[in-house]
């Protein structure tokens, strides 16, 4: 778990049948807590900061608390130009829309992670170069076709399951539903 994540790295995942998984974050302190405990990709979402100014700076500090894992960033302006400010930011790969958008930064060297909707997109993603797909929404049957239809990755948050590659979620998501859990089913909390 010491090796650098990398675009290819995830995609010898996919090979391999391993599950890949990757957290949605914005500052330095929880992305240090993701890259420890092993987390693949660490993804600054666009929810947090819809701006490309406040993006680089999110990038920035999610940068400076991973070591290991792949840092993606959201691209809210697609662009090669806004692509190359956010990598010089930190990113190790652009997540955008479009197969315009994904084809014109790949082409310029950049490594994206592509948002689709629908698993026809997967296959026309790839073909322009995209590195990874965001399949939000996929469900069984879908996400399952997308997965068979690509040789790389796909991801998914809101109703993904076992039959992607791998998941991502929010990382507050993560840390609420146990915590939510253990105090529903009436266990006293640490410290109380």
């Amino acid at each position: 778990m010491s090796d650098k994540v990398t675009p290819a790295a995830l995609q010898a995942m996919k090979r391999e049948g391993r599950k890949i998984a990757a957290v949605v974050c914005w500052d330095s302190n929880t992305a240090e807590v993701a890259d420890a405990a092993g987390i693949d990709i660490v993804s600054v979402g666009d929810s947090a900061a819809p701006t490309l100014g406040e993006l680089l700076l999110s990038c920035a500090a999610v940068r400076r608390g991973v070591k290991r894992a792949l840092v993606s960033c959201d691209l809210p302006v697609p662009s090669v130009e806004a692509a190359r400010l956010l990598v010089a930011a930190g990113a190790n790969m652009v997540k955008v829309e479009g197969v315009d958008n994904v084809a014109a930064i790949a082409a310029a060297g950049i490594p994206v992670f592509a948002q689709i909707s629908d698993a026809a997109d997967a296959k026309p993603m790839e073909a322009a170069g995209a590195a990874l797909l965001d399949f939000r929404h996929s469900g069984p049957e879908a996400g399952a076709a997308a997965v068979a239809a690509v040789s790389i990755p796909v991801l998914g948050g809101l109703g993904g399951g076992p039959w992607l590659d791998g998941r991502v979620r929010a990382i507050h998501r993560l840390l609420d539903e146990p915590l939510t859990a253990y105090v529903r089913a009436g266990r006293p909390v640490k410290g109380d």
